[in-house]
C-alpha cells in the first residue's frame, strides 16, 4: 500500500480547507445549526459541480471523479475539522458505498450520477428504535407484492416490495431524496431503495446532543420499495458499507480532534496567568504532548485504514474496526482536553469548544461505540 501523500493530495487538502473557510466559517456553522437540514444548499451544489467531492470516490463510469478513498479521507479529515453539517457521510460514503457493494447495475447507473454531482441526496436507514449497529437487530419487514412474488424479475421493479416498520437515527433521513432502507425478508437481508417522498413514509427530525448533525426517524407503512442486488444479500453488503463508514468517521474525527487541539495550543500561548502564557507551565506542556501523541497516532490509522480500502485490502474488516474504535476515543478526550485548558471561557456557548465536545460525543455512538467495535475487533482476528 501507499502510505504517503503525494502533491496532488495535499493540493487537494488545501482546496477543501479553503473552500470551507470561506463558505462554511464556524460563523456559518452555528447560524444553520437551527436550520432543517444542517446544510447550506449553496455549498452543497458548488462543492459537488465545481470541486466533484460527493464524486470523488464514485468510479468515472458512474459520473464520479474516479479517485480512491485515500483522497475522499483528506476530504473527510477537513470537512470533520471545520464540523460541516451537511449530508455529505450520509450521501457520499453511506449511500454510495451501499450502492457500489450491492452488485446492482442498473441501481448504480440510475442514482450514483445523482450523488457524484450533488443534484441526489442519498441515505442508508439501517438502525432501529433500539439505536443497535448489529444486523441481527434489524425488525423492519419487506413483502414482495403479488406480482414480484410470481416473477424473481418483477422484483426488482420499482413497488416490487412493501416495507412495514419503523428505523431510527437515519443521517439526514428527513431531508434525503432517496432512502436505501435495511429490511428482512424470508431470505434474510436485503437492501431497497425508497424516495423520499413516497407514499406511506413519515419522516421526523429528531433532537439531538449535536446540533451541527441532523437526524431523523421514518416510519414506513406499507411503502412501495424496489430491491437493490440480491433478495437475502445484505448482509455482505451492508458489512462492506459499514467498514467503510467507519473509517470514513474516523476520518472526520481525526479533522475534528486536530482542530481542537490546535484551539487548546493557540489559548494555552496567549491565556497569562501569573505573569506568563499558561502553555509555559508543565502541566499544560504535558497535556498538549499527550494529546498530539494521540492524535498523530490516530493520523497513523486513519492514512493506513484508508489506503486498506483504496487498494481493497482483506485488512479492512480488522482496520475498520481498530480505527473506528481508537478515533472514538481520541477525538472526545482531545474535545474534552480542550475545554478543560481553556477553563472556564471553555463552557460557554458563545466559545466553540463545545461544538466540538458534542460532534465527538455524538461520532462516538453513531455507528457503533467503541466497546462494540473492539469486540468486533476481537471477533475478526480469532481471539
Amino acid at each position: 500500500m501507499i502510505l504517503g501523500v503525494s502533491a496532488e493530495q495535499e493540493e487537494l487538502r488545501a482546496s477543501v480547507r479553503r473552500f470551507l473557510a470561506d463558505r462554511v466559517p464556524i460563523t456559518a456553522v452555528r447560524a444553520l445549526m437551527d436550520a432543517a437540514d444542517g446544510g447550506d444548499p449553496a455549498v452543497w451544489e458548488m462543492a459537488g459541480q465545481q470541486l466533484g467531492l460527493q464524486g470523488i470516490a464514485i468510479p468515472e463510469e458512474y459520473g464520479g471523479s474516479g479517485f480512491t478513498f485515500a483522497e475522499q479521507a483528506i476530504v473527510l479529515e477537513e470537512l470533520g475539522a471545520a464540523l460541516y453539517g451537511g449530508p455529505y457521510l450520509a450521501s457520499a460514503v453511506l449511500a454510495t458505498n451501499a450502492l457500489l457493494a450491492s452488485g446492482d447495475e442498473a441501481a448504480k447507473k440510475t442514482y450514483l450520477p445523482g450523488i457524484a454531482s450533488g443534484e441526489l441526496i442519498a441515505t442508508l436507514a439501517f438502525t432501529e428504535e433500539d439505536g443497535s449497529w448489529e444486523p441481527d437487530a434489524t425488525r423492519l419487514t419487506a413483502t414482495a407484492t403479488p406480482a414480484a412474488s410470481a416473477s424473481a424479475a418483477a422484483a426488482s421493479v420499482v413497488g416490487g416490495w412493501r416495507l412495514d416498520g419503523r428505523k431510527s437515527f437515519v443521517l439526514d433521513g428527513h431531508t434525503a431524496g432517496l432512502i436505501l432502507v435495511v429490511g428482512r425478508t424470508e431470505a434474510g437481508l436485503s437492501l431497497f431503495s425508497v424516495p423520499g417522498d413516497a407514499d406511506g413514509l413519515t419522516r421526523t427530525a429528531l433532537p439531538t446532543l449535536d446540533q451541527t448533525r441532523k437526524l431523523a426517524r421514518l416510519d414506513f407503512a406499507g411503502v412501495p420499495a424496489t430491491l437493490i442486488g440480491t433478495d437475502g444479500a445484505g448482509q455482505a453488503v451492508l458489512s462492506r458499507t459499514l467498514d467503510i463508514a467507519a473509517i470514513a468517521q474516523a476520518a472526520e474525527q481525526l479533522g475534528g480532534a486536530q482542530r481542537a487541539l490546535d484551539m487548546a495550543v493557540e489559548y494555552a500561548k496567549v491565556r497569562y496567568q501569573f505573569g506568563r502564557p499558561i502553555g509555559s507551565f508543565q502541566a499544560i506542556k504535558h497535556r498538549c504532548a499527550d494529546l498530539l501523541l494521540e492524535v498523530e497516532s490516530l493520523r497513523s490509522a486513519v492514512v493506513y485504514a484508508a489506503a486498506a480500502v483504496a487498494e481493497d485490502s482483506a485488512e479492512v474488516p480488522v482496520v475498520a474496526a481498530l480505527v473506528k474504535a481508537y478515533g472514538s476515543d481520541v477525538f472526545f478526550h482531545v474535545a474534552a482536553e480542550n475545554i478543560q485548558i481553556h477553563g472556564g471561557i471553555g463552557f460557554t456557548w458563545e466559545h466553540d469548544a463545545h461544538l466540538y465536545f458534542k460532534r465527538a460525543k455524538a461520532s462516538e455512538l453513531f455507528l457503533g461505540d467503541a466497546t462494540l467495535h473492539r469486540e468486533r475487533l476481537a471477533t475478526r482476528i480469532g481471539l
